[in-house]
């Protein structure tokens, strides 16, 4: 079980949209204070992906092949191609694309994921709550994983799925839907 009753999201920043037919690309930029060898092991390591990420795969995401992946709250894993593996700067795979550029002593990280437009300020409140979470793991003070359904009953994620609707201009974002039905 994870330990984050404190953990409290900040405002909903560093995010944008370009905007598709269906999908949608979030593109979600953070500085982190950890240089890029050590936020690309993060980005590519199984077990540190277990630490903060919204999936788990069954091997490194550091090189060109073919791994299963599985995102949280999903039954199956999806066969997942690493198209691009260049250490530490740009890593590709299905739908997501992260670019690591050196800013001093720490990381400029930013996040490319092609996302359904319907659920696109959900998936930036997700996002923008694992990036704070893979900040404290990097940290040295893990606050836990923060996934899924977990992280959707957060007052946080609730408030930051509405900020980033509004500042991608979407109306009135989905709501999650209740406990015991599917998605």
């Amino acid at each position: 079980m994870s330990e984050h009753p404190q953990y409290v999201p900040g405002p909903a920043s560093g995010a944008q949209v370009r905007k598709g037919a269906e999908k949608w690309t979030l593109i979600l930029t953070r500085e982190l204070r950890h240089p890029p060898e050590k936020v690309w092991q993060a980005l590519t390591d199984p077990a540190h992906l277990r630490e903060w990420a919204p999936f788990e795969v069954d091997g490194s995401l550091g090189k060109v092949g073919t791994v299963n992946l599985t995102w949280a709250g999903t039954p199956k894993p999806l066969e997942t191609r690493v198209t691009r593996a260049d250490a530490p700067n740009v890593l590709e795979y299905g739908d997501t694309r992260w670019e690591l550029e050196a800013i001093g002593a720490g990381t400029r990280l930013t996040l490319w994921h092609n996302i359904d437009r319907r659920f696109i300020s959900w998936g930036a409140a997700g996002w923008h709550i694992a990036f704070d979470v893979l900040d404290r793991f990097l940290s040295g003070v893990p606050i836990g994983r923060i996934v899924g359904g977990e992280a959707m009953k957060l007052s946080g994620w609730q408030r930051l799925n509405v900020e980033y609707a509004k500042q991608f201009g979407i109306e009135k974002p989905n709501t999650p839907p209740k406990t015991g039905q599917n998605s």
